[in-house]
Parts: structure tokens; sequence; C-alpha cells
């Protein structure tokens, strides 16, 4: 066996190799993604983080070479020598980008052997939780590689494009105060200060505000955020965000840089252009038309408003709601004829999930409707609703009727699922969209009070002040999130710079002033200290990498996740810990 990778090193990674090298000596090292014996002449597909090159020994380049080739086994750790050939008329293998050449090996040395692993890399259909516990092997395949690697890109792209106008990266604390609006914060012990507790912060929200107070007035970071909450797809208990503050600007500004931003990371990372300035909608567009303050546009299915052209209607279920002050709604499912009765009493379960009391639904026809309400309709209220709906032969209208939280909640659903049913979304398509003037507060039944839509130092559009006192829900915020494809990939909003407006937000929560103090006492301090108007935005770097690389759980794009039960199979975290520890911190398990 040889030994010349003491003395000599790797002159290209696998997925490098070319045409462009055929006849040169190379030096290659990687893992064996597979062996394959073909009576005395062995091939080994060998892989790195770059790609896999098909490696050959040949019994006449060396029996030595050729005999240790014999022990290769998937995953074993190989460094191989050999010269570039361009492989056979026909042997040629277009799935890969080497698929042209092979190297022919005349050294050979086996720098590590391997257990045979829990499950086969070109396996698509691998149980999570064993590709979680055996994570350092599931980041060998090329797919979660390429993942990582996108990532890195963005990271990248994002901090030359902020360095180029002007920002300063700083960090800012993971022991900071709790303050417990929103999310669960994760608590830490002190062991110097017993009793008291640090959090990890869901944001750096008050200090990038404070940052903004001491004078820098671009400021980024990339930066873990850390919430106690229920998990799902596309969340994590920690997760990464792209943070950033502004001085002396307005929403256009942020906005506008933001799309700068879309554009350097989609051009960087996926080649791609992106049109600017993107599209708008006010929140209030977006729930009207969409159902939803994060819609998908990559299709159409526009929620259209019919009651006023059903209040009257004979089908009392219309008439009883628009009485009550409801409302009626409908999408339009073009040339959807083919769905089944099955499928539309399945679509009747799906709304009820939303709250909804029923579906009523209409095939139209060239002279009518087929539908178990057309005979409660008059022939001009049905030619009214087809006016309205753009409605043709072959398509089929969904309505739902109730108050226009439920209706907009299910209408705004039932789009999403009637567009993956009928294969209406453009898997490349990028659909980008500014939702604006949210409102700054609502109505929370659970705790009798309002709550902050964003979070409490959001800026209210001056001009709705006076209604502060008078219809706090009615209060818009100088708020705006960036939505793509359906999923809301980051958010922020103006400030609020005046510590009297502030004041007043903070009485409208239910927060006494000696409350308000007690959370927040700093960040008022600073208030008095001729804070700038600032406003900011932060995305979530692992939900946009997730969206570009096309993964169907935000765990494909990040190294080390934790299940839906935030725990790290591969660590076993969280874990007991022992007594003298929790002594340490003054702790008893209860």
């Amino acid at each position: 066996m040889s030994t010349f990778i003491t003395t000599e090193k790797r002159t290209h990674y696998c997925g490098s190799v070319s045409i462009a090298d055929d006849g040169r000596e190379v030096i290659l090292m990687g893992w064996a993604h597979r062996r394959r014996d073909h009576g005395g002449v062995i091939f080994v597909d060998l892989r790195d983080r770059e790609g896999i090159v098909q490696i050959v020994f040949n019994p006449e380049a060396g029996q030595t070479v050729h005999g240790e080739a014999h022990r290769i086994r998937n995953e074993y750790v190989l460094a191989v020598k050999g010269t570039v050939r361009k492989r056979p008329e026909g042997m040629t293998n277009p799935a890969l980008s080497t698929g042209q050449v092979e190297v022919v090996i005349s050294e050979l040395e086996i720098l590590n052997e391997s257990k045979t692993p829990p499950f086969s890399f070109d396996d698509e259909d691998i149980s999570e939780n064993i590709r979680l516990k055996y994570r350092y092997l599931d980041l060998r395949r090329p797919a979660i590689q390429q993942n990582l690697f996108l990532r890195s890109r963005l990271a990248s792209a994002t901090r030359h494009y902020f360095e180029e106008n002007g920002f300063i990266e700083v960090e800012t604390p993971f022991l900071t105060k709790s303050t417990p609006e929103g999310a669960r914060d994760y608590l830490v012990p002190s062991r110097i200060s017993k009793g008291m507790f640090y959090a990890l912060p869901q944001s750096p929200q008050i200090f990038k505000q404070l940052l903004m107070v001491s004078g820098f007035d671009r400021y980024y970071q990339i930066v873990k955020c850390f919430r106690d909450e229920d998990l799902r797809a596309d969340r994590q208990p920690e997760f990464t965000q792209i943070d950033v503050e502004m001085s002396f600007i307005s929403e256009e500004d942020i906005m506008r840089m933001m799309e700068g931003l879309m554009a350097r990371i989609f051009k960087a990372c996926l080649d791609r252009e992106i049109s600017l300035p993107l599209p708008r909608l006010t929140y209030a567009d977006a729930i009207n038309r969409y159902g939803k303050d994060n819609p998908d546009l990559r299709f159409g299915m526009e929620i259209v408003d019919l009651t006023s052209i059903v209040k009257n209607s004979g089908f009392k279920l219309f008439a009883d709601v628009s009485a009550s002050g409801g409302v009626i709604k409908a999408v339009r499912a073009e040339q959807a004829s083919g769905l089944s009765r099955k499928d539309l009493d399945g679509l009747t379960d799906f709304v009820a999930i939303y709250g909804a009391k029923g579906l009523a639904w209409a095939k139209v026809n060239e002279a009518d409707w087929t539908s178990p309400i057309f005979k409660f309709l008059q022939a001009g209220e049905v030619s009214a609703i087809n006016e309205a709906m753009a409605a043709k032969p072959g398509d089929i209208i969904f309505f739902v009727a109730d108050t226009p939280r439920i209706v907009h909640d299910s209408l705004g659903n039932l789009r999403l699922n009637l567009a993956k049913k009928l294969n209406l979304i453009d898997p490349d398509a990028l659909a980008f969209t500014w939702i604006t003037e949210f409102p700054l507060m609502e109505y929370s039944e659970s705790e009798k009070r309002y709550v902050s839509t964003h979070h409490p130092f959001t800026s209210p559009f001056l001009e709705d002040l006076s209604l502060m006192s008078t219809d706090p829900g009615k209060v818009r915020a100088r708020a705006y999130d960036l939505v793509l494809n359906g999923s809301e990939i980051g958010g922020g909003s103006i400030r609020i710079h005046q510590k009297d407006v502030q004041s007043q937000v903070f009485s409208v929560l239910g927060l006494s002033d000696e409350e308000a103090r007690l959370k927040f006492g700093f960040l008022l301090d600073a208030l008095e200290y001729g804070t700038p108007p600032h406003g900011g935005l932060a995305f979530g770097l692992d939900r946009l990498t997730m969206i570009m690389t096309k993964a169907e759980s935000i765990r494909d794009v990040i190294a080390f996740p934790k299940t839906q039960k935030a725990a790290c199979l591969l660590s076993d975290a969280p874990s007991r810990v022992g007594i003298e520890q929790l002594m340490d911190l003054s702790l008893k398990i209860v």
C-alpha cells in the first residue's frame, strides 16, 4: 500500500475533474460512494463535497493497487493518484457533471474504514429520525450539502451587500432580560445571582434600537434567535435572522434597500434576476383578495365578495348571514369540472378546520349550474354571480358564508388547497410582495385586552393616533412584511422614537407605568436622550434558504436541527443534569 498521502496533496475536488483534465495526473481524496467489480476491473464512485467522479482500478495498472481496491467498501475514506481519461464511446454518464471522464488509478491509500452506514445515501425515503440521529452521515448526502452551500452563499452575499451600503455589523447579547411579549422565552438561571434568570433573545429588537440611539445609523447582524414555541415544518426553537436597523429613514428607504438585498441574493445564489420594485398590497387588500396576510401570488383565484348580490337571496343561509352582519364570498377554480363529488365533500371537511359551517359549490355549465343551491337562486342572481366571478363553463365556484374572519381563513386556505390539487403552482416562480399597513394591535379574547400585532415598539401612523383612545383596533401600524411564494420571509416596522407615543401604546396594551418600566425601563430611558427616527427589518435566513432550495422542511437547511419536539436526536439534548449543577444554581426539579 502506498503512503503518498503523507507527502502529496489533493490537486482536485472529485466534482471538479473535467474533460479539460484529459491526460492529466490528479490526486483525489474522498469517500467511496459505491463500488462495482466488473470481472477484474473495479469501478468506484469517489465522492467529496463538490461531487462524484468514477475511478478505475485495472489489474494492468498494478496488481498491488488492484488487490488493495478489493478491500474498498461504501464510505471508506480514500486517497488516490491517477490519470484522467475520456470515457469510452457510449459509456458517458450525463447525470454526473464529471460523466465524460474517469480516473485510472495508479496509487491508492485507504485512509480509514467505515462500518456499514444505517441507510443508503441514494435512498430518498429515509426516516427523518434516523437521518437526524446520524446527522453527520446525513450531511454527507449531496442534496443536504448543496442546501448548506447555498445557505453559505446567501450569508456571504448578505454581508457583502450591507458592507457596500455602509452598514456596520454589531453583535448583541445572548444573555439578556426576559420581556415576555409574544412567544415564551428560553430562560437561563444565573449561578451568581441566585434565583435570577437571563433570557435568550427572541430577537435583538431592543438592542438594535439602542444602537440607533447610539448613533450607529446602519446596523446589521446575522444572528441566532430563540423562541420556546410549538414547532412545525418551517419553525425551529433556535433560528437565524438577517437583522437590520437604519436611522433617519422612511418605509420607502428600508423597502428599497431590502429589495436590493433580495436582488443581490437571488442573483448570487441562483443566478435569478428579480424585477424591481416589488409589488405591494395593504394588509386589508391581502385579506380581502387572498384571505391571508402572506398570500401566494404564483396563481390567481382571488376571493370575491358576493354579499351585495345574494343578501336577499332565497337561499336562507346567505340571507341570514348577511342580515347578521356576516359576508358571503367565493373563489373560482378554473376548468375544475374533473373534481368528483367525493373531492367536493372532502373540501367541505377541509374548510370546517377553519371554522366554516359549510361549503357551497356550483359547477358552471353553458346555460346554468350544477349545484345543490341552484334551485334557491334567481336567474338574475346566478347571472350576476357568474359576471362577478368571471366564470366560464367548466369552472367551479366555491362559496363560504360566515363572519369575515372565518370566511377569509376558510377561503384563503381553500385557495391554496385547490391550487395544489389542480397543479396551478409553478414551482420555479418567484412571487414577491410587500404587505403594508397592518393593524397596530388586535383584541385578544383569551387575554381580554389588546395585544401587539407585531411588537410594542412599532410606530402607529401619526394620523391614526386619535383612534388610540376610541378604537385601537383601527390604528394602522407603520409595519411591512415581505412575502415570497406564500411565506413571510421578513418583517419589520418604523419604530416609536418618542417616549410619549411609546407610553400611549403601552397604556392601550394594558401595561401600567410600573410594568412598562420593569420590562422595558432601559429602552424608555434611552428614548429621553435624543433618539432619532428609525426602523428596520429581520429576514428569516432559514426560511429563505428553505424556499430557495425547495426543501420540504426547514430542518433540511440547518446543519444540526431539532425535531418538532425541540430535541436533538444526535446529542440527546435536552438531557438531565447532575444534582451538583442544580445546587450551584439553587434549583430543584419538582
